[in-house]
């Protein structure tokens, strides 16, 4: 249905501002206020067409509408609700519109510094901590939905999501009503509220993340993680970032919620105290703060001695080592046996070494072999890399063992094999070297889930190709050949992006799942069902409709290793 220009009788439509699966956002000017007052408005759409649920759905979003009033009521960055309404089967909210620009247009001027993010995080965990006090989790805090606005360049809190989580009402199998959609923005928001059980430090998680966005420009889907600890590795993409801070947003990020920061507001003080001088009376209530300070109670150092590492024959020795005079021995005398005992040690070494080398002479020539390999003891690691490239080399031109194999290995590991040929035949057998070759292979072969990671970072990454600053690198990390031609070349999508000025924005991206996927030395395949919010936008920032949808696509990846990276060669739509 065609959106009229004229909403309620009152509000007259200046232009789309926003499309996406959960409806559209207008510009509007108020015709029953003096002054013609601006406002954004705000149509949603239940995923469900069902009568069933249309009353349902109606008393969540009256519920809903009180909540965000009393929010902007009591919070100047959160913006107001001027009113809500429902016209023909769709439903309204008026708010404010402020004027600003997004964190996410903030970041196409260049990254931000370490002082500029933490004045941002300052601001807006005291907004963060009275939405809390409320009992309500913003549930989707990102670079978009934090406006900096123009009239005091404060940071404004915008785009709750719980009117979106009622849109996704629906009715199941056995009659009662469900919560059909998770909320939130994929690798902004932890496990627990991608599980679907959201808490308040789940907003502190998506903090962390935007943060760090900020001063990388790196979305977390295009982070690594620790495979050990699970933890996201960004520090390398901001290395002029203080240890101090790092660590602040280390915890703010941590994979389980009881290791975060329990509150808004302790976070905030956490951040404070960081940046200003602690005064010795905050000590107290700050627990973290008190281990830089060496040990306020020097009088009891001698007790807490004897707890570490608690040698029981020795522990009266801790009390007062000067005085001694009731041990056996004088300290000449000790000296005395200590000196004997290791002059024996001494002269029965050298008398080992010695012996040694007068009964095993070949060692010593075993020794002199491997000596001119100048990679003969760490031969291994270094050469890894080669390794691998050559075997792959190998697999493409032929499959005969023994005239492949016979050049491939590095001088180092024949080396270690020469000495022992000599002596037995059954370990000359040893000699070529067919394990590292194979676990080369293994090292270059791509898994499903790898292969789905990397269709994950493309996505993420259109959000940097397809809009300002139109980035080019994403393209050059993850796509070769003719999918690189079509992005990234003269004629390709960012470039003509660029030329129009026109951009994309996303909203949600997710691979639903992978319907087909195999693999064979340098290539592979996948096909994977994505959904996909995406819009549109031209030059005067209005929205363009035939390229804007909320769908699902089965797409089919082709993939090719180029220097010991897996790429995207080409991809086939059959959507579309």
């Amino acid at each position: 249905m065609q959106t009229p220009t004229v909403l309620n009788n009152r509000y007259r439509v200046i232009r789309i501002l926003a499309a996406g699966g959960f409806g559209e956002t207008f510009l509007a000017e108020d015709t029953q206020m003096p002054s013609g007052r601006r406002c954004l408005i705000k149509k949603l759409k239940p995923v469900a067409n069902n009568p069933q649920i249309y009353q349902l759905v109606q008393e969540r979003f009256r519920r809903e509408a009180a909540i965000l009033e009393e929010l902007g009521d009591g919070c100047n960055q959160i913006p107001k609700l001027y009113a809500y309404f429902v016209e023909n089967d769709e439903f309204f909210l008026v708010q404010e519109y402020i004027e600003g620009e997004t964190l996410q247009q903030k970041l196409q001027q260049g990254l931000l510094s370490e002082a500029s993010v933490k004045e941002i995080i300052i601001s807006i965990l005291p907004i963060l901590d009275y939405v809390h006090s409320k009992r309500i989790v913003h549930r989707d805090i990102k670079p978009d939905n934090i406006l900096i606005r123009h009239a005091d360049s404060k940071p404004v809190l915008i785009d709750f999501g719980a009117v979106k989580e009622t849109m996704g009402t629906v009715m199941t199998a056995s009659g009662n009503s469900s919560r059909s959609i998770v909320i939130g923005t994929p690798g902004f928001m932890p496990s627990e509220q991608l599980a679907g059980r959201p808490v308040f430090s789940s907003d502190i998680y998506s903090l962390g993340l935007t943060a760090i966005y900020l001063l990388t420009g790196k979305f977390p889907q295009q982070l690594e993680i620790d495979p050990a600890t699970g933890d996201l590795l960004w520090r390398q993409y901001a290395l002029s970032v203080t240890p101090s801070f790092a660590a602040f947003l280390d915890k703010a990020i941590a994979s389980h919620a009881r290791d975060r920061f329990a509150t808004a507001k302790e976070m905030l003080e956490s951040l404070q105290h960081s940046v200003t001088p602690i005064p010795p009376t905050i000590s107290v209530s700050t627990p973290t703060v008190v281990s830089p300070p060496p040990a306020p109670v020097p009088p009891q150092q001698p007790t807490v001695v004897s707890t570490p590492p608690a040698p029981v024959p020795h522990q009266h020795s801790y009390s007062q080592p000067p005085t001694q005079p009731r041990q056996g021995m004088r300290d000449w005398q000790k000296a005395i046996i200590i000196g004997s005992v290791i002059g024996t040690f001494v002269v029965s070494g050298l008398w080992l070494i010695r012996g040694q080398s007068s009964q095993q002479p070949e060692s010593t020539t075993t020794v002199t072999q491997t000596t001119p390999s100048p990679t003969s003891s760490a031969s291994t690691p270094p050469s890894s890399n080669t390794q691998a490239n050559s075997s792959r080399t190998e697999s493409n031109s032929s499959t005969n063992t023994p005239n492949n194999i016979q050049p491939s290995p590095t001088p180092s590991i024949s080396t270690s094999s020469e000495p022992v040929s000599s002596n037995s035949s059954e370990q000359q057998e040893n000699t070529p070297v067919i394990t590292p070759t194979k676990t080369a292979v293994e090292e270059t072969t791509i898994t499903q889930e790898q292969a789905k990671e990397l269709i994950n970072n493309w996505l993420i990454a259109k959000r940097v190709m397809f809009a300002p600053p139109y980035d080019f690198q994403p393209a050059n990390e993850l796509t070769t050949g003719e999918e690189y031609v079509n992005v990234a070349g003269s004629d390709g999508s960012i470039n003509s992006l660029k030329k129009d000025g026109h951009y994309y924005k996303y909203g949600l991206q997710r691979i639903d799942s992978v319907d087909e996927f195999s693999a064979n030395a340098n290539q592979a395949a996948i096909t994977v069902k994505v959904t996909e919010d995406r819009t549109l936008y031209d030059r005067n920032g209005k929205v363009v409709p035939s390229q804007t949808d909320f769908k699902t696509r089965v797409v089919r990846y082709n993939l090719q290793l180029v220097d010991n990276k897996w790429k995207i060669a080409s991809k086939t739509n059959f959507t579309d």
